[in-house]
């Protein structure tokens, strides 16, 4: 009750949006050890909404809902340790929560976690690997896993050489605003590379870009 109470002033559901209240009820869920409560607990923290933004407070609570198992919580964490918010900079530690996350479904740290195999941060450069969870997070309609899931086959990274496979996914986050995957599909559509050429199609999607 006290979480899904810290829930409706968050968003505002039933009651007026309040985030010092949202906390109120969040912090008293959380200390209970639920594990949803601290996992919004860390985002009020890391955004400082309804309290003073603290990284230090924001991985506390993650850390606590991660070790539980919550998803979001994991691929927060491993956010804060790739980038060193909150706690030192380690690539190792950002991987092992990635991939909790990411075995778990969590779309964004699938694509995180594409990212350290691709840059071969934390974990040894492998690029089909990297392809691997790219695709498992654009197939959940993440823009950036997409884009990238392009970009490898357009390159032959971890996957044969394949325009038209390369076209499809730059297609996918071209729709969603992607800048990058809507120039990169109007080069395809001007060099005809992967679809027919056609100059009217490449010129849509450079003006977009």
């Amino acid at each position: 009750a006290q979480y899904k109470l810290g829930w409706m002033y968050e968003s505002g559901e039933g009651v007026p949006q309040n985030y010092k209240t949202a906390v109120k009820w969040y912090t008293l869920a959380a200390e209970q050890g639920n594990a949803d409560a601290q996992t919004r607990l860390g985002v009020m923290y890391r955004y400082g909404k309804g309290v003073p933004q603290n990284y230090k407070t924001a991985v506390k609570w993650w850390k606590l809902a991660a070790e539980q198992g919550n998803a979001l919580a994991q691929s927060n964490l491993g956010f804060m340790y790739e980038k060193g918010r909150g706690v030192p900079q380690n690539y190792k530690t950002a991987v092992k929560w990635y991939r909790l996350s990411a075995e778990q479904g969590n779309a964004s740290a699938q694509y995180n976690l594409g990212q350290m195999y691709r840059k071969g941060q934390g974990v040894p450069q492998n690029d089909k690997t990297a392809v691997k969870w790219y695709r498992l997070s654009a197939e959940q309609g993440i823009g950036n896993a997409q884009y990238n899931l392009g970009w490898m086959y357009r390159n032959g990274k971890g996957v044969p050489q394949d325009d038209r496979t390369a076209v499809k996914w730059y297609r996918l986050a071209a729709e969603q605003g992607d800048a990058r995957a809507q120039y990169n599909l109007g080069v395809m559509y001007d060099k005809g590379q992967g679809v027919p050429q056609d100059y009217k199609t490449a010129v849509k999607w450079y003006r977009l870009a």
